[in-house]
């Protein structure tokens, strides 16, 4: 019997290149999902969204609620922020680049527990492992006090944005963020 017309769906046995296909892919899918997540820069920065409170509670819930509610937009702004400060220290920048991309593939981007010699290393380790390497080489580079600056910089506009920006016309999915309500009734109690 013939076969004619149908596809091979299998890679070669010897050839690895299918595999890393699949796994670029994949990376490709899992950066798209992680962006699918970012809300429109219009509605972020809406003007009319924009007020002044001096009640502590209300600018806690507004700022628990955008940052639920802009989590990606936030971490855009934040890394965009440490990336510029990076720009006049290209070894630093480099080795920030490396970093990222040690953190996407070794941390954010598996499907599948890490297995290094034959054993499974636990999530945890994977993240103390990546985070003592990314201050030390920070450290080694000369720039720890330039990040320190910018992160603390990139905080204070998050914090900002998150304590002026108005939550009435956004809504949270329950599921996705941990918060029960909407708009900006956190905090508040009728007294």
């Amino acid at each position: 019997m013939t076969s004619y017309g149908t596809i091979p769906t299998s890679s070669s046995p010897g050839g690895g290149g299918g595999a890393n296909l699949e796994y670029i892919s994949r990376a490709k899918e899992r950066i798209k999902q992680g962006l699918a997540t970012r809300r429109p820069w219009k509605l972020m920065f809406d003007i009319h969204s924009f007020s002044f409170t001096t009640k502590v509670g209300e600018i806690l819930g507004r700022v628990r609620t955008n940052t639920a509610y802009f989590r990606t937009n936030y971490a855009i702004i934040v890394l965009a922020i440490l990336f510029l400060s990076l720009l006049y220290h290209p070894i630093s920048l480099i080795v920030f680049v490396a970093m990222m991309a040690a953190w996407l593939f070794l941390y954010f981007m598996r499907d599948e527990p890490l297995v290094v010699v034959g054993r499974t290393v636990d999530d945890r380790v994977v993240l103390l492992v990546l985070g003592v390497l990314t201050v030390v080489f920070l450290i080694l580079t000369q720039v720890a006090l330039n990040v320190l600056v910018s992160l603390l910089i990139g905080a204070a506009v998050v914090l900002l944005h998150g304590a002026l920006r108005k939550t009435d016309d956004l809504y949270l999915d329950e599921e996705a963020t941990g918060l029960v309500s909407t708009g900006g009734h956190h905090g508040s109690s009728s007294s």
